[in-house]
């Protein structure tokens, strides 16, 4: 049951899992992944380890929602990029969009550390990012082995970039594009 305190300004459970995910997107933006730990979230979110797993659960639940929170932001932005495009075009526009946002985003840029692929497995299989690909470049959302091939081919421009963004969008218009059909 939802209430809203009057002091606070709003349902105080929301209001503690939104400062604690605010606090622990911080945390993995400075000192990356593999650093992050509830002690150092409870000093930063100013609050107890028991108010961490109340309001936002444990280190797994927290970290999946908050690189959630991320991805969907990049999603939102990559939509927007490849907006009214279609076909090759789009899924090269998607791509290069989506390798644009994942560099530019404080929380999955420590992810996607060039030459570091290991906190990729956490998402190389991820069905979230599947739809995300899918929806982004136009493609069939039932064709599972075109978004998770689509996610595996921005994954390596990620972690094994080229010399900039315009030779990945030739790599991308020389070797992705035809794989697939206008």
């Amino acid at each position: 049951m939802k209430s809203n305190d009057w002091l606070a300004g709003g349902d105080r459970h929301e209001l503690a899992a939104e400062r604690i995910y605010a606090a622990a997107a911080s945390l993995i933006a400075r000192r990356g992944l593999d650093r992050f730990d509830l002690d150092s979230l409870a000093q930063a979110a100013h609050c107890s380890r028991a108010t961490i797993y109340r309001h936002a659960g444990g280190k797994t639940q927290i970290r999946d929602e908050v690189l959630a929170r991320s991805a969907r932001r990049i999603h939102s932005a990559v939509m927007q990029a490849a907006k009214g495009s279609t076909g090759r075009d789009r899924i090269v526009e998607a791509v290069t969009a989506a390798l644009r946002e994942i560099r530019s985003d404080p929380v999955a840029s420590q992810v996607f550390t060039p030459g570091r692929p290991g906190n990729a497995a956490l998402l190389a299989d991820s069905g979230m990012l599947a739809r995300f690909a899918a929806e982004s470049a136009g493609l069939n959302p039932d064709d599972t082995a075109a978004s998770q091939w689509i996610n595996r081919v921005t994954l390596s421009l990620l972690f094994w970039p080229g010399h900039d963004e315009a030779a990945e969008t030739r790599m991308l218009r020389s070797f992705v594009s035809p794989a697939f059909r206008d």
